[in-house]
């Protein structure tokens, strides 16, 4: 498949997108699924991706460089076993693959790990980085910086057996050219923004997760999640996942797409 870097673009569209003014996304034929679909059968369960995978393309990544209909389903923070561990649920029973961005203060990683470490082995899961105590990278200093990240490539060392490296999550989207040199010094070279958000870093109700997604839904884009309770997004995978499949968008992990 023909493949062009994401070189220019995407990033104003993508600051419009952060403030909460987004353009609006192209229209899409399909016909937005209501809360309460049924479950899809199994014949909807996606395989797993043939990419042709491409360079990172340097810098900040707030989208999947190239035409295709890939996108990237990453979630952060970490507080609720119970969310972690339905979104691995949801990724076993539908083939969807899912990027966790470990903020490694919370325990439910560690409790989680079991039911994670399978899907990690096996490629359909990713855990990167998202820092030990999720502070604000521009209010540190160089060394802090790479104190947070290290400590936390070293807890997803110890707890799920690999290195996150090169990708990492600045907390609350807040980075510059001087904490991304501080990160690429320890090997932190990706810092992973994103282009759509199911908004529930604060809790959303289920109708509202289905709006955000049916906007949000599309291809090449990276959309950001947070497992820190039940109840929103878990309530909904069922409509979530009948996006995915009526736009026929291909749910990849970072390491699917990018040769790092």
């Amino acid at each position: 498949m023909e493949r062009r870097l994401f070189l220019s673009g995407a990033l104003g569209a993508t600051a419009l997108a952060l403030a909460g003014c987004a353009p609006e996304p192209k229209p899409i034929a399909a016909k937005p699924p209501t809360v309460g679909a049924p479950v899809l059968p199994a014949t909807h369960v996606n395989p797993a991706p043939e990419v042709v995978k491409v360079p990172l393309p340097g810098g900040p990544i707030y989208q999947l460089p190239g035409d295709g209909n890939f996108m990237a389903w990453t979630v952060d923070d970490g507080s609720s076993r119970e969310a972690i561990e339905a979104y691995a649920d949801f990724a076993e029973e539908t083939g969807n693959r899912v990027t966790y961005f470990v903020t490694a203060q919370y325990p439910a990683w560690q409790e989680a790990a079991p039911r994670l470490i399978p899907l990690i082995e096996s490629g359909q899961v990713q855990v990167a980085n998202h820092t030990v105590n999720h502070p604000s990278l521009q209010k540190l200093t160089d060394s802090q910086i790479q104190q947070e990240l290290m400590a936390c490539n070293q807890f997803i060392l110890d707890t799920f057996g690999v290195d996150p490296r090169p990708f990492y999550r600045p907390t609350f989207g807040n980075r510059d050219a001087r904490t991304d040199a501080a990160a690429a010094a320890v090997g932190y070279t990706a810092p992973v923004m994103w282009y759509g958000t199911l908004g529930d870093a604060a809790r959303k109700t289920p109708a509202e997760v289905v709006a955000l997604a049916n906007q949000w839904f599309l291809p090449q884009r990276i959309v950001i999640g947070h497992v820190n309770y039940v109840g929103g997004v878990t309530a909904v995978f069922n409509e979530l996942n009948q996006i995915i499949v009526e736009r026929n968008l291909q749910t990849v992990t970072l390491n699917d797409y990018f040769s790092a």
